[in-house]
């Protein structure tokens, strides 16, 4: 039965938006009227919740601190059709926010991506330093993990309900965008980008990112996933390094042999088998973590199927 009038619940993520959350709410209303309109307030020392609770909103306190544990209980709590996630800091511009759903619903996608398009207002609003830490992380898990996202760190985002109630969170902080686009990836979703312009914060209000911080916990996260999700790759690429050092120590060792009978370096000679014994158990290692890998993607795709396509009930 083709669904005509879908649910909508918009969440957003908060930590101390006191000055930018009645804005996101506002233009929320203005824009997706029939939308229910979820706060999840993350330990805020301001008075966010008290501002969206006026506002009109649903303000859910999550205690944990951190975005990937405010998105588990997000996905958990809620329930709708479709969900609209963008951060509280009202720098999404969410005039094109119902063509975003209707194109979620038309095309049958589990997941929408917000791409960022500097308003030009401010040359601080998306600083160069983010740009190219976001470049570099997209081109990794776009390298190890395939895919064509091009601004893989937005956070917006329109899922579907599938998507939503088959993502088992793991993240604790912002590195919840990676591990959101390599569950699409891995489960092979159908999946699109639009662009969305990116503007300055309200005067006053000051972000959340550490460049460097966050960038090195993504980053972690991105070889994280590689290990657990790509195991054979992981450890073959490491099988193979182990193989070319413990070869080029072992090669001088065989010449010298050959020409003398003796093996004078008998210390180099022990190492060098060490090194080859360790790349055949890294070699092993990964092909039985493959199958574990394997099992774990089969069920976590059982559960994706399980729940209906985002144009059907």
């Amino acid at each position: 039965m083709v669904m005509t009038q879908p649910r909508i619940a918009v969440v957003v993520p908060c930590y101390n938006e006191a000055l930018s959350i009645q804005l996101v709410i506002d233009e929320f209303k203005t824009c997706l009227p029939e939308a229910e309109l979820f706060v999840f307030d993350n330990n805020s020392s301001d008075d966010t919740a008290g501002i969206a609770r006026r506002a009109g909103a649903t303000v859910i306190p999550v205690k944990l601190r951190g975005k990937g544990n405010v998105v588990r209980r997000m996905f958990a709590d809620v329930e709708a059709d479709v969900y609209v996630m963008v951060d509280g800091d009202a720098t999404y511009d969410l005039r094109d926010i119902r063509a975003h759903i209707d194109q979620l619903l038309a095309q049958r996608l589990d997941m929408l991506v917000g791409c960022r398009r500097d308003d030009g207002s401010n040359p601080q609003t998306y600083r160069p330093g983010h740009r190219l830490g976001n470049l570099m992380l997209t081109g990794s898990v776009a390298w190890i993990f395939g895919g064509g996202f091009t601004d893989m760190l937005s956070g917006y985002r329109v899922f579907s309900r599938r998507y939503v109630k088959s993502f088992p969170a793991m993240s604790q902080g912002f590195e919840t965008e990676t591990e959101l686009t390599v569950h699409a990836l891995e489960l092979r979703m159908p999946y699109a980008e639009a662009d969305i312009i990116y503007r300055a914060r309200p005067e006053g209000s000051t972000s959340k990112l550490s460049t460097l911080r966050d960038g090195w916990r993504i980053l972690g996260t991105i070889l994280k996933l590689f290990i657990s999700e790509r195991p054979l790759a992981f450890f073959g690429l490491l099988a193979l390094v182990l193989s070319l050092l413990g070869l080029a120590l072992a090669i001088p060792l065989l010449l010298t042999y050959a020409e003398t009978g003796l093996v004078p370096r008998l210390p180099t000679g022990v190492l060098t088998t060490g090194i080859m014994m360790c790349a055949g158990l890294s070699l092993v290692c990964g092909a039985i973590l493959h199958n574990v890998t394997t099992g774990r993607r089969e069920a976590k795709n059982l559960a994706y199927l399980a729940i209906p396509a985002p144009a059907d009930r």
